[in-house]
């Protein structure tokens, strides 16, 4: 009885965080609206085996992370799917395939990062980081983290790349736009706390939040499916850059750094 009580809790805690994404933030300054997601499309998809594997064991974070995530294989299916319904209109898309997806609970410092590749997909997440998130703001602050952090790695694992530029490793824009992207799905989906985690200044190239929170804006204020179309003009951008992409989808009169001095002046980071 007293582990059926604590898995009805966990659950609760789980749902409650998947209602917490559903909620929109007031429209004001760096806040955005949270818009819910067309789900049920991405339902029969298969996002790709999720092998679940915890070499924490024993450890402070490893407990905290299976009393609050039961079945992580669901859990991150779950979130696959947000990720996909983020990226993409439908599953008849183009699709970044993903045929496996190890993800590993580990003992070690830092966050969490994604490897692997060709539709095998590596994801670790810290136990460690678990703990920190947990001391001082409890469970609500971990699956928080967790599911926002797992947005983020999903994204890696299920978007499309950049053409005619080099690489991860080798081109900037090529890793800005990785790593925005990244970030903007997290934002999308409520992963972060609104304004109060938007960086301020800084640059789109920065990527990660300054780039996130930035192609969400645009987003909200010029086009609904600009995420999905940002994603999409990798296939036909070649060599992809910025402006072409920006361009194909609002128009010859946009220009990356005019929308982005449009932004800073709109969020108050910058006056006119």
């Amino acid at each position: 009885m007293k582990k059926l009580s604590l898995l009805i809790i966990a659950l609760m805690s789980v749902g409650a965080i998947f209602m917490a994404a559903n909620t929109a933030y007031a429209q004001t300054k760096g806040d955005v609206k949270v818009k819910p997601l067309k789900i049920k499309k991405w339902k029969k998809y298969d996002v790709g085996e999720i092998r679940f594997e915890d070499k924490a064991a024993g450890t402070e974070g490893s407990q905290i992370y299976n009393r609050l995530v039961p079945n992580p294989e669901e859990y991150i299916s779950s979130c696959a799917r947000e990720v996909l319904a983020t990226l993409y209109f439908s599953p008849k898309d183009k699709i970044t395939p993903v045929n496996v997806i190890n993800y590993t609970l580990e003992d070690r410092e830092g966050i969490s990062a994604k490897g692997g590749g060709n539709g095998k997909i590596r994801i670790f997440y810290s136990s460690r980081h678990v703990e920190k998130s947990y001391k001082g703001q409890g469970d609500d602050k971990v699956m928080f983290e967790t599911r926002g952090v797992l947005l983020h790695e999903l994204t890696h694992a299920y978007q499309l790349e950049p053409q005619g530029i080099g690489s991860y490793g080798t081109n900037r824009t090529f890793w800005a736009f990785i790593e925005g992207m990244a970030d903007a799905v997290r934002v999308a989906n409520g992963g972060f706390y609104g304004e109060k985690d938007r960086p301020k200044g800084g640059h789109y190239m920065n990527g990660y939040r300054h780039a996130g929170y930035f192609f969400v804006w645009i987003r909200d204020n010029y086009d609904a499916d600009f995420l999905r179309k940002f994603n999409q003009s990798t296939l036909h951008i070649v060599p992809w850059s910025f402006d072409g992409a920006i361009k194909s989808i609002l128009g010859e009169e946009h220009d990356i750094e005019s929308l982005w001095h449009e932004y800073q002046v709109a969020v108050g980071d910058i006056k006119e």
